[in-house]
């Protein structure tokens, strides 16, 4: 069976920036592997683009530009934030204004994004909301394990059943605040 729309992809992958070292930001090995529905939109067109036709067994190995990624880090994703927005009972929690603290929020329009701290005064707070990899080349490297028909309930639901593959309902988020590097709309 080769990887194509209503499938559902079970792989293993290596993820590296372009930077000048290619540290490695994620690893995903076989015993937690990463599972998707196949053009369910969930993903990066690109990262799925580069999958489609593989077979299970197959390595893959492949860059995604920062463009077909998450785009050029912006200066207007950093903002300035009064701090007392962060008070609950007129108190900011203690720890949370921390420089790099990725702290969860919702823009007025009601997306959820995370935001890093990246300075604190005394009436206000400095936060990226670019994503952790907006301005990276993305490498990937890895194979695929399994490819399967998808139900009909992960068909209505739009996302591969987890449980099918041993992974928790809420999958670990790393230090950016995301679960995957692999392209999930996070």
């Amino acid at each position: 069976m080769n990887i194509s729309d209503k499938k559902v992809v079970s792989l293993i992958y290596q993820l590296q920036v372009d930077d000048n070292n290619g540290d490695i930001i994620e690893t995903v090995s076989e015993d937690k592997p990463f599972v998707f529905l196949y053009g369910a939109g969930n993903m990066l067109p690109k990262f799925e683009e580069n999958l489609n036709g593989l077979k299970a067994g197959d390595k893959f190995d492949f860059k995604i530009t920062c463009d077909d990624a998450y785009g050029q880090a912006s200066d207007d994703a950093v903002v300035e934030l009064p701090k007392n927005i962060f008070e609950i009972e007129g108190k900011v929690e203690e720890g949370l204004l921390e420089i790099g603290n990725v702290i969860p929020m919702q823009s007025q329009d009601g997306q959820k994004l995370n935001g890093v701290v990246i300075e604190v005064t005394d009436a206000n707070v400095t936060m990226d909301f670019n994503h952790p990899l907006a301005g990276d080349d993305l490498y990937f490297s890895g194979h695929i394990i399994e490819i399967r028909e998808a139900t009909a309930n992960e068909l209505d639901m739009g996302y591969a059943a987890s449980e099918d593959y041993g992974q928790e309902e809420d999958d670990d988020e790393d230090e950016h605040g995301h679960s995957c590097g692999c392209g999930c709309e996070h």
